[in-house]
């Protein structure tokens, strides 16, 4: 039994408002590829599908396009698709009994009935070869009860508690399955989560899920019976607590400039005579991102270098020199002239910081989340340390009920 762990695709997010269609496309072309190279069982997709919640009509063709391809593959037999944070429960569960004749499983959002997120991965022949606990994104709400007048620690607590109840009757129906079935099963488990101790870097886009000291969750919420753990959210590739079946596959495309010099992976987990072998495959760069800093013959030089490589890379770019140069975005237009360079921001860190609110500020606000632009407000109002837990977290609370009511 071979499956394939990947999550955070992001389809539809855009860089500095420009489309990366094409990096997805290409992307998504390479993963069908490996698979079938591979001769891979089994897809595992951790949450983070899309970007938005309702991702454009050419992204959703995208999307259903390569399930179809899944779907017609002679060696791959099952997609499991769980939501994560930036998926809409309802959107992805829409489909979800079409998708299922096709032996996609996709899982938006939890129920009542635990055994709802277990699904068996059969061969072709109908012998059962391993359950997946598809635990999706777990929505404050709906782990959590909540009570007057509870304080943060003890919001915090009953937070933990909740996630690590739900892991835990899941856990226990997919072992009810297991026993059902006879054998030895392999148990894999999906969840969309920041576990404590997890990397990320700046401009990843990753969103806290839950406001406080608990948004990091101890892997010791996890059932000591998972083979493997397959997790989205973080988009570093990383092992959790140093455990070699306990990992985050990272985002398979650069989320931000951030993220240009990292090594993208998915992983290829294999189960065989009781023995589970864990492979990390790179996956290839398909847009070149280079952020530059510096002075600005500092700057030039370096675009020369890129000019001369003949390289496409998009750049951003921050001037950090002492001198104010009188047109800097003239002057680098006229560097990138004549090769396929592209500039996708320019900062300059020497313009006064007045003139950069009012020359920058549609960049600045696409640079943030909602998180990020009630946290000035509460700067702008001089919020008090200690009230600003309680008023970011109501806040969070109010963004989840207006998505969930567009859709």
């Amino acid at each position: 039994m071979k499956f394939l762990h990947t999550s955070d695709w992001h389809l539809g997010r855009t860089l500095y408002g420009h489309s990366r269609y094409n990096e997805f496309t290409a992307f998504l072309d390479w993963l069908h590829a490996l698979i079938e190279t591979e001769k891979v069982d089994a897809l595992l997709v951790a949450g983070d599908v899309f970007d938005t919640s309702v991702p454009g009509s050419r992204v959703q063709e995208l999307y259903y396009g390569f399930l179809y391809r899944m779907a017609r593959s002679k060696v791959c037999r099952h997609v499991v698709i769980t939501a994560g944070n930036h998926d809409s429960p309802s959107f992805l569960d829409a489909p979800k009994a079409l998708l299922r004749t096709l032996d996609v499983h996709v899982v938006g959002s939890i129920g009542d009935d635990p055994m709802d997120e277990v699904v068996v991965l059969r061969d072709r022949r109908g012998k059962a070869e391993a359950v997946v606990c598809a635990v999706p994104h777990l929505r404050d709400r709906d782990i959590r009860s909540v009570g007057p007048g509870e304080s943060m620690d003890e919001k915090n607590r009953k937070l933990i508690e909740g996630i690590e109840r739900h892991y835990r009757e899941v856990c226990m129906a997919a072992e009810q399955r297991r026993l059902q079935e006879g054998g030895f099963l392999p148990m894999i488990a999906m969840g969309h989560l920041f576990t404590a101790g997890g990397s990320t870097v700046e401009g990843d886009g990753v969103r806290e899920i839950y406001i406080g000291s608990l948004a990091h969750v101890s892997s010791s919420v996890f059932p000591e019976g998972i083979d493997y753990l397959a997790l989205g959210h973080l988009h570093v590739p990383q092992r959790v607590a140093g455990e070699e079946h306990l990992r985050y596959s990272g985002s398979p495309v650069p989320m931000g400039f951030g993220e240009a010099r990292q090594r993208k992976e998915v992983v290829l987990v294999e189960f065989s005579g009781g023995e589970r072998t864990i492979t990390p495959v790179q996956v290839p760069c398909f847009q070149q991102l280079e952020r530059i800093s510096g002075t600005l013959d500092a700057i030039i030089a370096r675009i020369f270098e890129l000019k001369a490589s003949g390289s496409t890379a998009w750049l951003e770019i921050e001037y950090v020199g002492d001198e104010l140069p009188g047109d800097l975005r003239s002057i680098i237009d006229e560097a990138v002239k004549g090769s396929s360079l592209e500039i996708r921001r320019l900062r300059n860190n020497r313009v006064a910081t007045f003139a950069m609110q009012r020359l920058s500020e549609e960049e600045s606000l696409e640079a943030m989340s909602e998180l990020d632009v009630f946290s000035r407000c509460l700067d702008a109002g001089k919020v008090s340390e200690e009230k600003r837990p309680t008023l970011m977290h109501a806040f969070q609370e109010v963004l989840d009920m207006m998505h969930e009511e567009e859709h």
